[in-house]
């Protein structure tokens, strides 16, 4: 039997607020522990060994793959985010092995070509429930990796399920059971949950600054307008003033990643010490999230959101490419739901499973489980194969 050596402790040093093993909910299907790691050990090495955590080095973040071997993928944000979220979760005293294991698993339901497949794709899913890619995450974990002969999924524990559902409708968390309860109940999810999903803030604005700059879409002169940016640039070129430009972003960045860490990490102690929750039920029931911006900081970060939002998501390069992904997605999903037989013999399977299980609605599933697991050059690829007549398979 499978049992793990008593002298081993992995949450010393721990906040009587932070999950540990001890507190868990356990995993759907019940497994013996692990005997040389903790139960989130567990958890992160089956995310960095499923197959959905490595498509994510050909899937967007903005750019798409082909565009450029130095802008960010998936990958290296879930990496990044893992990296910062850590920082803060050991500041905190939290877990860092559930930390780590949110934040490496949170995009894995990422469609290709970043929010433009995701929102063809919940186009075509419309007649049939939707898409949307924190639901897929949570779908791939349990359902759709294939590794384990004892279960469906990764039969990741409770805690880092409840941590990669950041949002859900009351619709979808009714038919999720008890990881949609907490957002009936209007409950709180643990810290380390709360913390990775402002890590995932912190990294992906600063990261997009970044790969902007290097893509040229954007330049120095515009973000001075923006307060967080023009502090941080300020100062580098003051204590610098014959640093290289590309030298120069490096510095701004990754004091834009600091600056913010620091706010969240100072004002969280505050409220966990003003609040004092007494364990980890006591987080799940106060009314608001104990892990967060001071007021300064979040309207700074609201003013860098916007600005990205209207000067690079919207710039007509990246509006392009959106368009390009949203007729690959389209024509694939029209392709595939009208012939199934267009697909590889084992999705043809998961289609004819769910298609005798749940009718019209579980094809169309299948086919966006199908698609949204694809690389961006592996949708684009099969876009060719299907309708360009030169590609014969």
């Amino acid at each position: 039997m499978n049992t793990r050596p008593r002298e081993l402790n992995f949450n010393t040093g721990l906040a009587e607020y932070a999950v540990v093993d001890a507190v868990s909910r356990g995993r759907r299907y019940p497994e013996p522990p692990p005997s040389y790691r903790s139960e989130f050990q567990r958890d992160r090495d089956r995310i960095i060994h499923a197959a959905a955590f490595r498509r994510l080095e050909y899937k967007t973040q903005v750019f798409v793959n082909h565009e450029g071997d130095l802008f960010r993928t998936r990958l290296t944000h879930s990496i990044e985010v893992a990296q910062i979220a850590r920082s803060i979760a050991r500041a905190l005293r939290l877990n860092e092995d559930l930390t780590e294991a949110i934040a490496l698993a949170h995009d894995l339901g990422h469609t290709p070509f970043g929010h433009a497949g995701q929102d063809a794709l919940n186009e075509c899913m419309r007649a049939y429930g939707g898409f949307e890619h924190n639901l897929q995450s949570l779908r791939v974990v349990d359902k759709l990796e294939e590794k384990y002969a004892d279960f469906p999924g990764l039969n990741l524990s409770f805690e880092t399920r409840e941590g990669i559902l950041k949002h859900c409708s009351a619709k979808n968390a009714a038919a999720l059971g008890d990881i949609g309860a907490r957002f009936l109940n209007k409950q709180q999810p643990g810290l380390e949950a709360q913390l990775t999903n402002l890590a995932d803030e912190i990294a992906y604005n600063s990261h997009d600054v970044d790969d902007g700059l290097r893509a040229g879409l954007i330049d120095i002169e515009q973000l001075r307008a923006i307060a967080l940016f023009n502090d941080q640039y300020e100062e580098v070129r003051q204590r610098y003033p014959g640093l290289s430009q590309r030298r120069v972003i490096h510095e701004v960045v990754r004091r834009l990643i600091n600056c913010q860490v620091i706010d969240l990490v100072q004002t969280s102690g505050a409220l966990l010490r003003q609040h004092a929750p007494d364990d980890l039920e006591a987080v799940r029931t106060h009314p608001g999230a104990l892990i967060d911006f001071s007021s300064e900081m979040r309207e700074r970060n609201l003013e860098l959101k916007r600005f990205l939002r209207s000067e690079l998501y919207r710039h007509y390069r990246v509006h392009r490419m959106s368009v390009k992904a949203l007729r690959v997605i389209r024509e694939l999903f029209e392709a595939f739901f009208t012939d199934s037989r267009l697909l590889p013999r084992e999705a043809q399977q998961q289609v004819a499973e769910l298609r005798a299980r749940d009718g019209e609605s579980g094809q169309a599933r299948a086919v966006a489980d199908y698609i949204a697991g694809m690389t961006d050059r592996y949708a684009i690829k099969e876009h060719q194969r299907v309708y360009n007549p030169g590609e014969l398979t």
